[in-house]
């Protein structure tokens, strides 16, 4: 199998499962947490397994999910998952924002480097409005789950939010093309 079409369905398979999931037992958010982290454990030891080495972003990811489904399981209240996209992108903004404002390193240049061959202005910049752009799904997220119901909570989640950051992506492109090396 293509290590691409692997990582995309390791990235994008535990989500597709709760929507599944979700939409076949009427609507219930309880049901669809246990399969959503057991898919992302699975998710995440598949990477390992294949890659060689620790995942970290889908790690951290698959740890928040733990962590906040079983918030939400045990209290039964699901405040919890709705402000697990909150919490991770604040945590993605914050880390890109100590990077750009207190060390030398570019964590996008470690994350991307291989791919991607850019001047240091180009990452500081790349850096920034993906900091901003973190900052921005947090706060989107939060009025999202604030202001609709639950249904329109997880179809956001589910089918918003992975277009609306491949559409920022593509409009990265004009910076990427400006500083490239």
């Amino acid at each position: 199998m293509n290590k691409s079409l692997l990582k995309f369905i390791t990235d994008f398979g535990p989500l597709l499962i709760f929507f599944v999931v979700y939409s076949k037992s009427g609507k219930n958010l309880s049901a669809a947490i246990p399969p959503l982290i057991i898919a992302t454990i699975i998710a995440v030891l598949i990477s390992y397994i294949v890659e060689k080495k620790i995942p970290y972003i889908p790690l951290i990811g698959g740890i928040i999910i733990s962590i906040f489904g079983g918030l939400t399981l045990y209290f039964n209240n699901p405040v919890f998952l709705y402000m697990k996209p909150t919490i991770i992108n604040i945590l993605f903004g914050l880390a890109l924002a100590f990077e750009r404002f207190f060390t030398k390193e570019h964590i996008l240049k470690k994350m991307l480097g291989k791919s991607i061959a850019l001047s240091d202005e180009g990452w500081k910049a790349l850096t920034i409005r993906w900091m901003f752009f973190f900052f921005a799904l947090a706060l989107l997220n939060e009025y999202v789950w604030r202001t609709q119901a639950e249904e329109f909570w997880v179809n956001f989640k589910v089918w918003g939010i992975l277009p609306i950051t491949f559409v920022f992506t593509g409009f990265q492109m004009f910076l990427i093309n400006k500083h490239k090396i």
